[in-house]
């Protein structure tokens, strides 16, 4: 988002809720800085504004104590546990945090600063899943992908797709889809 002076002054004048979290009013006589929503209402002479609450402490600015920018909308406060269970599902599905030889769910819960059985519990209220079954299902969706995209061999769409062994790719697959990788794979015959 592009920030216009005048348009985010108006927000901040008539504290428009539809702002809040999409920019933040720094105070430059105070060395402080705010929500949109904030009820201090300093002259606009005074302000400048920023992006991002990262942006306006980089700026030399603190956060209000009045208004708590932390807890901003899109902030990882304003999205609560929900935010620890996103960051989880980017390391299962996008890195493959639990794919290699010795990953658990352990390893992945310290990464996060959280306990095994905290994590658990997020994913199970959440996702209504274990984190062991988000990276099944993810290595599965991967596996699936590479065989209706590529040729590879079935030991190279296992491996790519993040499962330790063929044997454990062949009956993970046949266990969600009730059809082996190859049935899978075969190509319907063109007359």
């Amino acid at each position: 988002m592009t920030l216009q002076f005048a348009e985010c002054d108006r927000a901040r004048v008539a504290r428009d809720p539809r702002y809040d979290g999409r920019f933040f009013t720094a105070v430059r006589t105070t060395k402080i800085y705010c929500r949109p929503v904030c009820p201090a209402q300093p002259r606009s002479a005074n302000v400048c504004y920023f992006p991002s609450a990262a942006a306006a402490e980089l700026a030399g600015f603190r956060p209000c104590l009045r208004c708590r920018p932390e807890t901003a909308p899109f902030s990882p406060a304003w999205k609560g546990t929900r935010a620890t269970v996103d960051r989880a599902l980017r390391l299962i599905v996008d890195e493959g945090a639990l794919d290699a030889e010795h990953a658990c769910v352990e390893d992945l819960a310290a990464k996060l600063g959280i306990g095994a059985r905290q994590l658990s519990r997020l994913f199970a209220r959440h996702l209504n899943a274990t984190p062991i079954q988000v990276a099944k299902t993810a290595r599965v969706q991967r596996a699936k992908r590479l065989l209706d995209s590529t040729e590879l061999p079935m030991i190279e769409v296992a491996a790519r797709a993040g499962f330790r062994s063929l044997r454990r790719f062949n009956a993970v697959f046949v266990e969600v889809y009730r059809r082996s990788p190859t049935q899978v794979r075969r190509r319907p015959v063109k007359v």
